[in-house]
């Protein structure tokens, strides 16, 4: 879906005037026009790859904030010219660092929080705010207030109507800007937080932004695999509504294991599982603990034990011991594995692989993978004496943006109850 513009250019205020400006604006400017009465949608996009594919002059501007595929092309390109090993993700926040260091002037203009995208302003955002920090640490904070009215697909004449409120600067002048932030969010409608950026950067950012009260959106790929888990399991157990993208990309392989073992001659096997196998691409291992705990959560296994285990170039693999409820072992491993052509979020899954005895039936081996190719190393192993259920998942081809805009068209006042249970059990089983 194509991006929207705001209906004027905004308008730039100094802080003390954004509160009685937005006033006289439904006052006067938008009396003609429906306030949304939906949410408020405050978003941190620092967006730091695509100001340093712009500095360095790999990358036209203007400077939005969207993944779009020509940045991602861009990133791909950049990541040997940064010395970074090939399975690097696009999305990976070592490549933007790397960018970091290398020289470059080149400016652009910054739609941020201006540049919306369709999916998100088809729900209608009473009030968007952007948080957009810039590359330069001491620039001063600049606050931009437009109207927006999304255009009804409809052809009516009165658009339900919200405003754009957007805070731009260096990241102390932003930190300073809070006090603005909080009376812009009122207390009638939902607010939801969407943490647009790696969950290693600004811890106190997140923590002013993102109270429990409030509905957070974040994404366990971006970020040390530790802080993302902890991040997940805190603000769970706080109570507060909380989303993860990298949990939603799971959607499709969480469905079609589930399909595999949804024949009835099939379904008791889940009961004598043996050994869990999964493959990432990279050194991020989060999806892949997510996935490996929801099964694990599912079919009621105890977790007995973490550790590290013997890789290859890219570092030591994890592995764990669980129980049955039945008292029996079940052995999981999971892998880094180097890729060519890696996805665009640093640790996606490769392959999966399921061994099942059943009792007085041959083994079963179910193996999912993510592209035809990448079957062969799990397939290796004795999987020939064993029944094969091989299965390539599709992998999901929307944008953040769209899997936001799921996200704020269904409410989810609460964490999904599949991803609570999951994400502590997934903490657990990083080692230290």
């Amino acid at each position: 879906m194509s991006t929207q513009l705001t209906l004027q250019a905004p308008l730039e205020l100094p802080p003390s005037e954004v509160t009685p400006y937005l006033e006289r604006l439904w006052t006067h400017n938008l009396d003609g026009s429906s306030g949304a009465a939906t949410f408020t949608l405050l978003v941190w996009d620092p967006a730091w790859l695509e100001q340093h594919l712009i500095r360095t002059g790999r990358l036209d501007g203007p400077i939005t904030g969207l993944v779009s595929d020509d940045l991602v092309r861009e990133a791909v390109a950049a990541v040997p010219d940064c010395g970074l090993p090939p399975s690097t993700a696009p999305l990976a926040p070592d490549l933007a660092w790397s960018l970091g260091q290398q020289p470059g002037d080149r400016k652009a203009n910054d739609l941020r929080g201006r540049h919306v995208d369709g999916a998100i302003s088809a729900h209608m955002p009473r009030r968007l705010i952007t948080l957009a920090p810039t590359l330069e640490p001491a620039e001063a904070l600049e606050t931009l207030v437009a109207a927006y009215c999304p255009l009804p697909e409809d052809g009516g004449t009165r658009p339900a109507c919200g405003d754009v409120v957007v805070l731009r600067g260096g990241m102390a002048a932003l930190q300073q800007g809070l006090d603005l932030v909080n009376p812009l969010v009122g207390s009638d409608l939902p607010c939801w937080v969407w943490w647009n950026g790696y969950l290693d950067e600004a811890p106190e950012m997140l923590e002013s932004l993102a109270p429990v009260a409030r509905r957070l959106i974040v994404d366990s790929s971006m970020g040390r695999p530790r802080r993302c888990l902890d991040v997940l399991e805190e603000r769970i157990e706080a109570g507060q509504a909380l989303n993860d993208l990298n949990w939603l990309r799971l959607r499709s392989w969480r469905e079609s294991l589930a399909m595999v073992f949804d024949p009835p001659n099939r379904r008791d096997a889940l009961n004598h599982v043996v050994q869990l196998d999964i493959d990432v691409e990279g050194t991020h291992p989060v999806k892949g603990l997510l996935l490996a705990a929801w099964i694990a959560d599912r079919l009621g296994w105890h977790l007995e034990s973490s550790y590290r285990v013997g890789g290859d170039d890219l570092g030591d693999g994890i592995g764990a011991d669980f129980l049955r409820t039945d008292g029996v072992a079940v052995r999981f491993r999971q892998m880094p594995v180097p890729v060519g052509v890696p996805k665009t979020h640093p640790g996606s899954l490769v392959g999966l692989r399921l061994i099942c005895e059943p009792i007085g039936r041959p083994p079963l081996c179910v193996i999912l993978c993510s592209e035809s190719g990448g079957c062969m190393r799990l397939e290796a192993g004795g999987v020939a004496s064993m029944e094969l259920a091989e299965e390539v998942v599709p992998v999901p081809s929307e944008s953040e943006e769209m899997e936001v805009a799921r996200l704020l068209s269904g409410g989810h006042d609460s964490t999904n109850p599949l991803l609570a249970a999951a994400a502590p059990l997934a903490a657990k089983l990083l080692p230290d």
